[in-house]
């Protein structure tokens, strides 16, 4: 069986789609557009468990190539199966395959990640009804792609497969080692300048207004009012945003400072550039606040990964976060947009102020992803959906 995953490894790494939604067609459709091939291996034994596609464990071998050129018509249209990795991927089609796409069509799984308005143009997604089917992240994610296709664009969604994320086997490994957990906490919380004994409400998204830090800042004054004048008897809080670049000085991450400075907050609020390395941040934290605003996040693999640190996630009630956390067991659960920020400070105060609530939300978290949100459990849900839709291209390539 040969597989070509035309864009990004789909099988290995972070997955970034849902948390960096904004990039152009080449997150799609392959960042090795240029130089030499690269080859990867996997080792794959969830493709071996009962589904008809061979025993034993299985190493993978691939190579992530140039996403134009004739080499990549030639992979497509020999493949077994095709898999675009995200919505823009579908601008590649035409072309590169040019005429062949009607010859491919029949063979791709399209895993889309994103459910912002400007993802949905006929250019990205004329070819989604001829697919051999779609997998998307969560349910609240696909029966919005399959709202929005009927009534704004009048096409047909093929079958629709959905799988939620998993976390990695490392990031796991560090959130059970408590070890490792106390010398992360214990450095990160140096570095920022805060005591053992605080608490650290966080956000960790790249920052946008789209992921709602101006809202949690809002809201976390909010909440230091509330403290001060009920005169609560409530560890110092702080506020951390990871996901900043002052590079970049985006008129949005200027309006949270100039928020900070002006209401003399600057002692509370700590400010972290943008990393892939969020274990450090969650094993330091003591809340993670996950506060995407609109429709919310096609799934949020952030939240999960705070779960696994058994970490209560304090989110918003829209997209795949309600989906994750379970409200009043797993985390509390505020509405979007503006209306969102007193029941979020509220929210903020009420886990300040009880810390038997915080323990009993994390370790609920902790049982949900062990339960539910492995990376073997995503692995299996993944195998299911290849053989399935292995079986559909190979019928219609006998028919």
């Amino acid at each position: 069986m040969e597989k070509a995953s035309c864009g990004d490894e789909a099988w290995a790494g972070r997955n970034q789609a849902c948390e960096q939604p904004d990039r152009d067609m080449e997150s799609g459709m392959g960042r090795m557009a240029s130089g030499e091939p690269k080859e990867w291996k996997i080792e794959a034994p969830y493709l071996t468990r009962g589904n008809g596609l061979g025993g034993g464990i299985h190493q993978i071998r691939g190579q992530v190539l140039p996403a134009r050129g004739q080499e990549a018509v030639d992979i497509a249209l020999k493949a077994d199966l095709v898999i675009l990795n995200t919505a823009v991927a579908g601008k590649w089609l035409d072309p590169v395959l040019k005429d062949h796409v009607p010859k491919v069509l029949p063979k791709i799984l399209w895993w889309i990640h994103e459910m912002r308005g400007h993802y949905f143009k006929v250019e990205y997604v004329k070819h989604l009804p001829f697919v051999a089917g779609a997998m998307i992240d969560s349910h609240t994610t696909a029966e919005y792609w399959n709202s929005r296709t009927s009534d704004r664009l009048k096409i047909q969604m093929p079958q629709t497969y959905v799988v939620h994320l998993g976390n990695s086997k490392e990031l796991m490994e560090v959130a059970e080692d408590n070890v490792a957990r106390r010398v992360l906490r214990e450095h990160i919380r140096e570095s920022l300048g805060v005591r053992s004994e605080d608490l650290l409400f966080a956000i960790i998204n790249s920052v946008s207004r789209g992921k709602g830090q101006d809202l949690f800042l809002q809201a976390f004054y909010q909440a230091l009012q509330l403290i001060q004048h009920e005169k609560l008897k409530v560890p110092r809080i702080h506020a951390v945003v990871v996901g900043s670049d002052v590079n970049a000085q985006t008129k949005f991450e200027t309006q949270l400072r100039d928020f900070v400075v002006k209401n003399t907050i600057h002692d509370r609020v700590h400010f972290v550039n943008k990393t892939l390395a969020v274990a450090p941040y969650l094993a330091a934290i003591d809340v993670l606040v996950q506060n995407s605003q609109g429709r919310g996040e096609c799934f949020g693999r952030i939240t999960i990964e705070a779960m696994a640190f058994k970490l209560p996630v304090l989110g918003t009630a829209a997209g795949g976060t309600t989906e994750i956390v379970l409200d009043g067991s797993t985390g509390l659960l505020h509405p979007a947009g503006k209306e969102g920020v007193a029941p979020l400070a509220k929210n903020i105060v009420r886990l300040a102020s009880h810390a038997e609530q915080r323990v009993s939300m994390g370790e609920k978290g902790y049982g949900r992803v062990k339960e539910m949100f492995m990376e073997h459990h995503m692995a299996e849900r993944i195998a299911a959906v290849l053989k399935d839709v292995l079986r559909k291209s190979q019928e219609h390539s006998r028919s």
